[in-house]
């Protein structure tokens, strides 16, 4: 994450739901999105209801080179992704892919998220299934057929091989820090436009790593 606030905030995008979704489930699943840094896509998605956790890591590359330092220098195949796992009964996967492409992350930016720039920070959805890859594929294509966002989206769709969590200091980090300036200029307008395109599923308190583990 860089310190450069020259580019304003990114404004959410108005889309519609995915017109097909995951066949109803009882257990709880996860789900893997890279789009950025990590510390917005985990603030978002910690204030869904439905999200029982959201991890912040690095998925694509090796065990060996999941370390931030490594990541950093954007040549280890991994991306900055969060692992969210939710009660479908509560938020399906569809749902959770309206957010991420609306609210999370611009799904037009390649290889770079605002003032991060690096394949670090690509849009990428890591898929748990193959309905899960089939879902995501449908409902880019749909996206892309509606025009909804003003250049083509660039989000590719993997299957997940691997997901590392990210060190402690990275988790809940928005949370934790909401004074820091790079969170108050690029992430916190993602937590109010969340609330307000998807007030049926924004949660006020965050479901936070440190209270899982705990």
């Amino acid at each position: 994450m860089t310190s450069t606030f020259s580019q304003a905030a990114e404004e959410a995008v108005v889309i519609p739901p995915p017109a097909i979704d995951e066949a109803a489930k009882t257990t709880t699943e996860k789900a893997v999105f890279a789009g950025g840094c990590f510390w917005g896509v985990q603030g978002v998605f910690q204030h869904v209801k439905g999200v029982k956790n959201a991890v912040s890591g690095y998925s694509g590359g090796s065990s060996e080179t999941a370390i931030y330092e490594a990541v950093g220098g954007g040549d280890t195949g991994h991306a900055e992704a969060v692992e969210v796992t939710y009660d479908p009964g509560q938020v399906t996967y569809g749902q959770l892919l309206q957010i991420y492409f609306s609210v999370a992350h611009n799904p037009t930016q390649l290889n770079y998220q605002g003032p991060d720039h690096g394949t670090q920070y690509r849009s990428e959805i890591f898929a748990t299934s193959g309905e899960q890859k089939q879902i995501a594929q449908s409902y880019i294509a749909q996206l892309e057929k509606a025009a909804v966002f003003s250049e083509p989206v660039v989000t590719k769709v993997s299957d997940v091989k691997a997901f590392y969590p990210a060190e402690d200091y990275h988790q809940d980090f928005l949370t934790l820090n909401p004074t820091y300036p790079y969170i108050v200029y690029n992430d916190m307008p993602k937590i109010g436009n969340l609330k307000a395109l998807f007030p049926a599923k924004f949660s006020p308190d965050p479901v936070l790593v440190g209270k899982a583990k705990g």
